[in-house]
């Protein structure tokens, strides 16, 4: 049952609505209040109803009160908690409560100032004077007739005092001369008794006077028994009485009265009651500006903290569509476009900013899903180009306007020996001048594509560039360019190296068939004429040898012209490098016994999958390259030169194996290091170009490489790199050590 209540309650804000009819009624209480204490009368407020009043009020302040400070309390720590819309609602608390409050001070203030005004007003002099005044003339009113009465009560009494004589004798006399001297007199009742009350004789209305005969008798005890005149009136002071005692008949008495208007004894008497009571309220007047000081007090507190809270519920409900809409900015900002706010009435501003802010959100949410779907969609393009452009062999890169690198693919960062991050951004002719040529031609036409072969050098090896430049653009304005270059480097080498092979297919073809019957011949006529020539046999001798030598040189040069033209199909089996390298090293070291020659490899075997002959032809080139540049060392002037060193260093690579022929020769050549393995290209007077030729064929067949470096120190480092990957059918190659391969000699 009380969670149906609790449920109910929260349904219908139970809390919020007792809280304004709390408040509404602290305001009605309030005002109630303050008009009892301000009603006018002769005895101002009902003193029952300000009690009541007050108590209710008291009641309804410490409940305001309640509900104000747990609502103050509770935005004090939403403030602290720094939630959404706080501060805003703290300044709107203040505003509402400091506009609410003051006419509230205003009002209480200048109550307490007009009511203290009022009570100056109220017991001033003029105001005492007035009322004293009032009753001295009321007072004056009915001692006028007191004193007229006493002389007519006077005179009647001599009157009868003189005839007293013949009244004794004449029973009737009195009352004659009694009612002659009242109408004379104009005394409307007159009496006269003995000491016992009784009546002697009557004039005039004198029954009324009969029934004060008892306070009449207790009078003439009094001051008339001793001649004095003793004047009577009555309870509502409507008469004035007057008795007084006749010398000449003994034990008798003078009573007469005489009629007051009964509108001036009444004016007289609330004259006399009100002078009375603002007499009273003087005397009080401290404490009673104190009590109502405390009513106004509490009137006021009252009013407060109603005006309070009707500003934290008016605050509230206007800051309410406002933290709604910044929640919902914040969820936007952290990108919830799903966001919305409730919608206030139609024919509300409020509401009509909510339902615009709902309707922008909607679009914004339809408007990134779209962006999304197309973004998903450029994506999945770039992606495919990326993949496309990643997979071609040619080098891409995309330019700007201003032909800053925008776009490289992989093969163009490879080529360009780089990274990406490091290219993006910057000006493509620093990364490559040597196409600066090529880009101010495609810059100067762009309706034309710009080509051209370029050499660049990365590494200490030069690359021959195939490359392409097209601007892309529209009316004129090119938006960028798209360079396009391959490395055919290995293309122009393997060209070379078929048109050489044809040359020496040919040459041998055409030189060596006359060789050997000039070799013959030469050798014939050494044989047959040497002892029949009489003059100069020597110098026949030496000529026919000078011949049979040449001969078998050009011999030597064919056969290596038909090595390189018809390489023979390597043959693969597995091999241990480090064997084959001590065979190779073992003639050379013997024919330079002043050269240092070792080997450096691991114990385990070094396997490799080759053709042992091919290589064996291949580390006798690089030996004889080795020893012919130790040999070619320039002098140093005043130094001798180091013994010659040559090491063959074998050791396990990450993708294979590698062996390396390190020398302390006179080192590689700084310019075309890369035309060294053309065939017939070389640096040497006796060379014939066809030795690192020939060794790059060889590591080609193989599926390796031929790396040409420095070595520090000075001399060179050769360096050949078989494959881990053995051909298929072979034997898996034995486990082998790890050396490094560029270490000093």
């Amino acid at each position: 049952m009380s969670q149906r209540f609790a449920r109910w309650a929260r349904s219908v804000d139970l809390g919020r609505r007792l809280a304004i009819a709390l408040a509404l009624l602290a305001v009605g209480s309030g005002v109630a209040t303050y008009v009892a204490l301000t009603r006018t009368g002769p005895l101002g407020p009902d003193p029952n109803s300000v009690l009541t009043l007050l108590l209710i009020d008291l009641v309804l302040l410490l409940a305001l009160g309640v509900v104000v400070s747990r609502r103050l309390v509770l935005l004090w720590i939403e403030r602290r908690r720094g939630l959404v819309g706080s501060r805003l609602h703290s300044r709107l608390v203040v505003l509402f409560g400091l506009l609410a409050v003051t006419p509230a001070i205003f009002v209480a203030v200048f109550s307490a100032l007009f009511f203290n005004l009022g009570l100056q007003s109220w017991f001033n002099d003029r105001v005492s004077t007035a009322l004293n005044a009032s009753v001295e003339v009321a007072t004056a009113y009915v001692e006028e007739h007191r004193k007229q009465i006493r002389a007519d009560v006077l005179s009647l009494a001599a009157e009868i005092n003189r005839g007293a004589t013949q009244i004794r004798t004449r029973p009737g006399l009195l009352q004659q001369i009694l009612e002659v001297e009242a109408r004379a007199r104009s005394l409307p009742e007159a009496l006269v008794l003995d000491g016992a009350g009784n009546v002697l004789a009557r004039a005039g209305l004198s029954f009324s006077m009969e029934f004060d005969l008892v306070r009449v008798a207790d009078q003439v005890k009094g001051g008339a028994a001793r001649g004095e005149v003793v004047i009577i009136t009555t309870e509502d002071d409507q008469r004035v009485r007057a008795l007084v005692r006749l010398d000449q008949l003994v034990g008798s008495y003078l009573y007469v009265g005489r009629l007051v208007d009964a509108g001036v004894i009444l004016h007289a008497d609330q004259t006399r009651n009100a002078v009375a009571e603002y007499q009273r309220l003087e005397s009080e007047r401290s404490g009673f500006q104190v009590r109502f000081a405390l009513i106004f007090i509490v009137v006021a507190l009252l009013l407060l903290l109603a005006a309070v809270w009707l500003a934290l519920v008016f605050a509230s409900r206007l800051i309410a569509p406002v933290s709604a809409l910044v929640q919902a900015s914040e969820r936007i900002r952290a990108g919830d476009l799903s966001a919305r706010v409730p919608e206030g009435p139609p024919d509300d501003e409020v509401g009509s900013l909510s339902r615009a802010f709902n309707r922008m959100t909607s679009q914004l949410e339809n408007q990134r899903g779209e962006l999304i779907d197309a973004n998903q969609q450029l994506d999945n393009r770039r992606r495919f180009t990326e993949a496309v452009l990643s997979g071609v062999s040619s080098g891409v890169v995309g330019l700007d306007a201003e032909g800053r690198i925008n776009l490289p693919n992989r093969t163009a960062v490879q080529l360009l020996e780089t990274s990406a991050e490091s290219l993006i951004g910057r000006s493509f002719v620093d990364v490559v001048p040597e196409l600066n040529g090529l880009v101010g031609e495609a810059r100067e036409r762009p309706w034309r594509l710009a080509q051209g072969q370029v050499a660049i050098v990365r590494g200490g090896v030069t690359h021959t560039l195939l490359a392409r430049v097209a601007a892309e653009g529209s009316a004129g304005t090119i938006l960028g360019f798209v360079v396009t270059f391959d490395d055919v480097t290995e293309l122009i080498t393997a060209q070379r190296n078929a048109a050489w092979a044809d040359i020496a297919r040919r040459i041998a073809h055409e030189i060596k068939n006359p060789l050997t019957p000039i070799q013959l011949s030469a050798e014939r006529l050494k044989r047959k004429y040497l002892n029949e020539i009489g003059s100069d046999p020597e110098v026949f001798k030496q000529c026919t040898e000078t011949i049979i030598r040449q001969v078998g040189d050009i011999g030597r040069l064919i056969d290596e012209f038909s090595s390189f033209a018809r390489m023979p199909t390597p043959v693969f089996r597995e091999e241990n490098l480090t064997e084959l390298a001590r065979q190779a090293l073992f003639l050379p070291k013997v024919a330079n016994a002043s050269i240092s020659f070792r080997v450096d490899a691991p114990d385990l075997p070094m396997l490799v999958h080759c053709d042992s002959h091919q290589v064996a032809q291949v580390l006798t080139n690089l030996l004889l390259n080795a020893v012919q540049a130790i040999a070619e060392r320039p002098a140093a002037a005043g130094k001798a030169l180091p013994p010659g060193q040559i090491v063959i260093r074998v050791a396990q690579e990450p993708d294979g194996v590698g062996l390396a022929v390190l020398d302390n020769g006179k080192g590689l050549p700084q310019g075309d290091r890369a035309r060294l393995t053309e065939p017939y290209f070389t640096t040497r007077e006796k060379g014939t170009g066809l030795g690192l030729a020939i060794v790059a064929k060889v590591m080609d067949d193989h599926g390796g490489r031929l790396s040409l470096d420095d070595r520090p120190g000075g001399g060179a480092v050769i360096g050949l790199h078989f494959p881990a990957d053995p051909p298929l059918g072979s034997a898996e190659p034995a486990p082998v050590a790890r050396l490094p391969l560029r270490s000093a000699v």
